[in-house]
């Protein structure tokens, strides 16, 4: 290994060491989420395909808008449940919902006409998507570790674009006594929503 390389080898574990130690796993926060101050805030249901267990959908909801409604950054923050009602009940903004995310998967593209539409049927200025990465616990020999990870997207609802998106996942080891997910996962949502733009 030449001197050279060398030296950028140790800059490059130092600069990872740094990351690992201070905030996030990723986030990304778009130019003009500096001015992105919304008032009204929805959290969209987690769907059941993206992990692998269905009993941390609900646990992992409510723990995102309690913690969103403590920071008080907002006037109103409507959960997952309370939206999945409204969706329920009118069947334009379920329309309108199931296309912009069938677009945002298939094209990531998020279509500001849908967005605006899903904006002006339930009054919110952004809406908020949480994913369920990681929910378990592994055993490797004797290191028995519980995992949860959480992906979040926060979207402006007059442009449809993507102001912020996070990833983090924490690990905890144990020896008997299973810490429990839900824990973790509160743990983890803290963390990132320290980062949602307000």
């Amino acid at each position: 290994m030449t001197k050279k390389h060398f030296t950028a080898y140790i800059l490059l574990i130092s600069l990872l060491g740094i990351v690992a130690c201070g905030g996030l796993r990723f986030h990304q926060l778009a130019p003009e989420a500096k001015d992105f101050h919304p008032k009204k805030i929805a959290i969209f249901p987690i769907e059941v395909w993206n992990h692998k267990d269905i009993d941390s959908r609900t646990v992992v909801e409510q723990i995102v808008a309690g913690l969103l409604v403590e920071k008080k950054w907002f006037d109103h923050v409507m959960d997952a449940q309370s939206l999945q009602s409204k969706i329920n009940a009118d069947e334009e903004l379920r329309d309108a919902a199931r296309n912009f995310f069938d677009k945002l998967r298939m094209l990531n593209f998020p279509d500001p006409a849908l967005s605006r539409e899903i904006g002006r049927k339930t009054d919110i200025d952004a809406f908020l998507l949480v994913f369920v990465d990681e929910w378990k616990y592994t055993a490797e020999g004797d290191k028995k570790t519980a995992h949860v990870g959480l992906t979040m997207e926060f979207y402006d609802v007059v442009t449809g674009r993507l102001m912020w998106k996070g990833n983090h996942v924490i690990s905890s080891d144990f020896v008997i006594i299973k810490p429990e997910l839900s824990r973790i996962a509160r743990d983890v949502a803290r963390k990132m929503i320290n980062y949602i733009p307000h």
